[in-house]
């Protein structure tokens, strides 16, 4: 499958989900002063970026080191994948992450897996297995998927009080419906890819 640029960047964004991402942060930056939430947020976004990079970087080196294939790699992001996107449409009590520790968030859950979790991770890994001769283009995509991403959760206050709670419950399931529709296209090319081979 050829994803074009665009495509990459949208994929990204829906994995990503900054929209469906909003309640989470602003219930965890409720007790943090507002002054300082702009800085939090750029901050965890930073940290999301350095780690997508990474695997853009070196993600067919982790790869090799520990012996995955790109099927095995395409099912487990698909699986997992798969359970994020059915918790977004089926949202508990406890979050899309589940229970989230008290105080400012550093690191966990925002940026790691809330914004750079393993379905993301998967995502820039395989884009750059398929083409790894297209490493710019994958690059500049993480970039504009987390910029926006940035954005969205900078404004996630007037957001929040423009499409109101139930907007942003709605939106984030219809994410979740792509989203598991992309997971299943992972799976799928995963079996195929597989049974291929064998």
């Amino acid at each position: 499958m050829d994803v074009s640029f665009i495509s990459a960047v949208v994929i990204l964004l829906l994995v990503v989900d900054p929209v469906g991402n909003i309640p989470l942060f602003l219930s965890l930056l409720r007790g943090v002063d507002a002054a300082r939430r702009a800085r939090v947020i750029f901050r965890e976004c930073m940290i999301a970026l350095v780690v997508l990079l990474a695997f853009v970087v070196f993600g067919r080196w982790i790869l090799a080191l520990f012996g995955l294939s790109e099927p095995s790699l395409t099912i487990a992001g698909g699986v997992i994948l798969f359970l994020i996107a059915l918790r977004m449409i089926f949202r508990g009590p406890e979050g899309v992450f589940g229970d989230t520790p008290d105080g400012e968030p550093f690191i966990v859950p925002l940026a790691i897996p809330a914004i750079a979790g393993p379905a993301a991770i998967a995502t820039v890994v395989l884009l750059v297995s398929r083409a790894p001769q297209r490493l710019p283009e994958w690059i500049g995509a993480v970039f504009v998927a987390m910029l926006v991403t940035l954005a969205c959760l900078v404004f996630a206050d007037r957001v929040a009080k423009l499409v109101g709670e139930r907007g942003l419950l709605a939106f984030e399931r219809l994410m979740g419906l792509i989203l598991t529709a992309i997971a299943v296209e992972m799976l799928l090319r995963g079996i195929e890819t597989f049974v291929r081979h064998l």
